[in-house]
Formats: C-alpha cells, structure tokens, sequence
C-alpha cells in the first residue's frame, strides 16, 4: 500500500475519533503559541526581562515549526505515525511544565523550542494523517474538525489567558495548558490507530515536489491569500482604533465576533469543498476583497466594519480547510513532505504579511495596510483562477 491510497476507506472505517483528537491536539498546541501575547507583561517582570526580550517566546517558537515543517518527514520516515504524534502532544505537555517553572528567559526559551517542534510537527503531518483516518469523500470534513482547533484557540488563549493570568499567575495559566496537552495526548492515546511510514521522504522530495508546477504554483497562491489576510489582521485593531474610532469594549467584542464566525467557517469550509474544492478556492480571496472594500468604504461606522470584519472571519475559516484539500488530492503519494512546504509558505506568509503591514501602517496608516492587503487577496484570486486546476476527489467506496 502506498500513499496514494488516501484514505480510510481500503481497509478499515473512519476513525473519527481520532479526528477529534486532533483538533484537540491543534487546539493545545495554538493556545499554547499564543498564551506569551496575553501574559506577556507578568512574565517579564517575574523573569526580570523587559516585555520585548520575553516576546523572544513567540519569536523562537515560529522559527523552530518553520524549520521543523521543512525537515520533520525526512526525520521519522521509519517511524509508526501514531508514535509521532503522541511524543508531539508529549512534548507539548513538557514545554508547558517547563515554562511554568521557567527560573529564566533561557529556560523559558527552551520550553518555546520544545513547542515549536511539536507545533511545526503535528501541522506537518496533519492532512496526511486525516488521509489515513477517513475516506477520502471525508478528507475535507476531517480537516476542518482539525483546522477548528485553531480557531477556538485564537478566542480561548488570549482573553481567557489574560484573565486566569491575572487571578492564579502566569505561570498556573501555563500548568493548567500542560494539562490541556495531557488530556489531548490521552484522547490520541485512546484513539490513534497504527499508521506504519509510507512513501520514501527525504530532503530531495522537498526539491522534487516543487519542481511539479501544481505544488509550486499553489504554494504561491497559498501565501499570497495567507500573507493578505495576516496582514489586514495584525493591524485590525489599529484601523478599529485609528479609522473606526471605537473603545476597547467594542474592539474586543468585534474580535470575539470574528473568532466565533472564523470557527463557523472551517465547518462551512468543510461543506464547500466537498463540492467545489477550486471555488472553494477561489471564493474565499475573492469574497475578503470585496469586503476589505466594505471596510474600506465603511470603516468609520461601528456596525458596518463589525459585521464585515465578522463575515471576513468566516470567509477566512474556510482558507485553511481549502488548502489542506487542496494539498490532499494534488500530493497524495508525499502528502507528509508537501505538508511541511505548505506550513512553512504560511508562516513565511504570516511573517511576511505582519512586516509589510507594520511597514506601511508606519509610513502611511491603516487605511492603506487594508488597501494592499485587499489588492493582494484580488491578485491571490486571479492566480488561482488561471493556475490552480486541483484533481477531482475520488468517488466513496
């Protein structure tokens, strides 16, 4: 049996199960990465460092899942799955325990490296494990239980964490995300089959893959609709602040509101692209532009930006579930390899997306951060357009 053979369906029945404990698994995980921006303040005086210095927390945690992304599939291709993921969701237990008794930076700095390698991993290998846990019919559905994992955390880590933070300490906030981590290595202890190595993954499958203008034109459409969206979203509270002239209640409850309609979308994702992956593809940059132009034209009345930035949230939901399809069915021989190119695309696109945002809201306001961002979202659909023809999913058995 071979990599090609995605799915469940060839030999035994959809282990949902171990879908949840996926999304479970991505939801520790993201909350995680994300607690040091809502508790970023009390760590720094407790460690004695100042607010910049601890922010190296999030820093060092991107670049090690960038790298790790990349090299991972090379590194356990002899490895059971099950046994991966479950040392993954392990580390991510020992990363939070260690930064709750962090006496440092540099042992608080350490625990981060341990997240970003099981972040970066279990991203890695999430769409091919969905392959191996569900028919393929039910790849998209799969992804979009795993993908809401991040969703509920980008509403649950920062003001549930700033909130414990301030009633039991940072660091019970972290200990209390360890446990998170346990429960999640429990469900996938509970649930995860044995999924023996496929395919023959190394560092040259990376250079192979890009070389097939299908994976190399849809990385780059990928980051261009990532690095559009991140790039209106990490300064969405400026142009809230600066254009909408709201209060701090009201940008908080807007941002609520994305969150919970972004979760909706990964659901309404999974919906789209069992019946249109490529419109599903298409749609979403399509639809952010004509509503980074709502905002733009109407972004100085509350309720019309609260209602487009929420609608923005839902559309953008169904980006991630769209790309991991999309990855499915055009990689479905190195799908772990292919995994970690389009992780590293997105993060390079989050990255990217932030610093020429932060360049041009510095130079010329949020107004034109929004502008570029909805240009590049209109570039991303027509790349896709012409250039993104992915293979039609297989037929249930």
């Amino acid at each position: 049996m071979n990599e090609s053979q995605t799915g469940a369906a060839a030999s035994q029945p959809p282990a949902w199960g171990a879908v949840v404990s996926m999304g479970l698994g991505i939801f520790g995980l993201v909350t995680a990465e994300f607690l040091p921006a809502s508790l970023l303040t009390p760590m720094a005086g407790d460690l004695a460092v100042t607010e910049g210095m601890a922010g190296q927390a999030v820093t060092a945690t991107a670049v090690v899942a960038f790298f790790t992304s990349l090299l991972l599939a090379s590194v356990i291709r002899n490895i059971d799955r099950r046994h991966v993921l479950l040392t993954l969701s392990a580390l991510l237990v020992a990363s939070n325990l260690l930064a709750a008794f962090a006496p440092n930076l540099t042992i608080l700095l350490i625990a981060r490296v341990f997240l970003g390698v099981a972040l970066g991993g279990f991203w890695t290998m999430s769409t091919a494990i969905a392959m191996r846990l569900v028919p393929e019919k039910s790849v998209p559905r799969a992804l979009s239980i795993i993908v809401a994992g991040v969703s509920g955390a980008t509403i649950f880590a920062a003001p549930v964490g700033s909130f414990l933070g301030a009633v039991i300490g940072w660091r019970n906030v972290f200990i209390l995300a360890a446990g998170l981590g346990l429960l999640a290595f429990v469900v996938q202890f509970a649930t995860l089959p044995k999924m023996p190595p496929r395919g023959r993954a190394s560092i040259k499958t990376i250079g192979v893959l890009l070389a097939r203008p299908s994976v190399s034109f849809g990385l780059l459409a990928a980051t261009l609709v990532f690095g559009g969206h991140f790039a209106l979203f990490t300064y969405l509270r400026p142009f809230l602040e600066t254009v909408t002239l709201v209060d701090i209640n009201t940008i908080s409850a807007i941002l609520l509101g994305f969150g919970i309609a972004n979760i909706a979308g990964t659901f309404l994702g999974g919906f789209l692209v069992e019946r249109s992956l490529r419109l599903t593809l298409i749609a979403a940059p399509l639809t952010m532009t004509v509503l980074g132009a709502g905002l733009l034209l109407s972004g100085t009345m509350a309720f019309p930006t609260a209602i487009l930035a929420a609608a923005w949230g839902l559309a953008f939901g169904t980006v991630p579930v769209a790309w991991s399809s999309w990855l499915a069915r055009t990689t479905p021989d190195e799908a772990e390899t292919a995994g970690g190119l389009l992780v590293a695309s997105i993060n390079f696109a989050i990255a990217s997306g932030a610093a020429a945002g932060g360049a041009i809201y510095d130079t010329s306001g949020a107004p034109n951060v929004l502008a570029s961002a909805t240009a590049i979202l209109l570039l991303a659909a027509l790349f896709i357009t012409l250039s993104i023809r992915p293979r039609p999913a297989m037929a249930a058995a």
